[in-house]
């Protein structure tokens, strides 16, 4: 009976060994290391508010942060669309280069209305070595009459456009 409880021992470890979450290996970390991607970045011109759905306008920030302490990156594309998907502006015309732990910023003001409430930005950055990949997102932000509100929408990588 004693040989029994510790072979079941022995399983009830290897078991735990095997399928218990531990931390990344070297080569998993480095998997989530990229020489570039395409984001998409959801962002708010405006929302809607009340019963009578009246439009909310919001200031938006879009900001993008190499956090990277060692390489820059390059941004190549920031593109801003409309909610019907309409390329509303191109932002830069030739890359630009973020060194390590710079930032950027492009603000659309509250008045500009025309993104609507489904706007969003592609942003294209590149790298010549594999790097941590920046923080892109948008921070919206409004007040009207004593009212205020504020929040932010983080970029998500999708597949290169072909």
């Amino acid at each position: 009976m004693t040989k029994n409880l510790s072979f079941e021992y022995f399983l009830i470890f290897l078991c735990i060994c095997f399928f218990s979450p531990v931390s990344l290996s070297a080569s998993e970390k480095k998997s989530e290391l990229s020489e570039g991607q395409y984001i998409y970045v959801p962002a708010y011109s405006y929302i809607y508010s009340g019963e009578k759905e009246r439009p909310f306008p919001l200031t938006v920030t879009l900001s993008i942060r190499n956090i990277n302490p060692k390489h820059q990156i390059k941004i190549i594309l920031v593109d801003y669309y409309e909610t019907q998907g309409k390329l509303l502006k191109k932002y830069i015309d030739k890359p630009i280069t973020l060194k390590p732990l710079e930032s950027l910023r492009y603000v659309i003001p509250g008045k500009i209305k025309s993104g609507g409430s489904g706007a969003n930005f592609i942003v294209e950055w590149q790298s010549d070595k594999f790097v941590n990949p920046p923080i892109i997102e948008s921070i919206m932000i409004g007040t009207q009459m004593q009212q205020g509100i504020s929040f932010t929408s983080r970029g998500r990588e999708i597949l290169t456009p072909e």
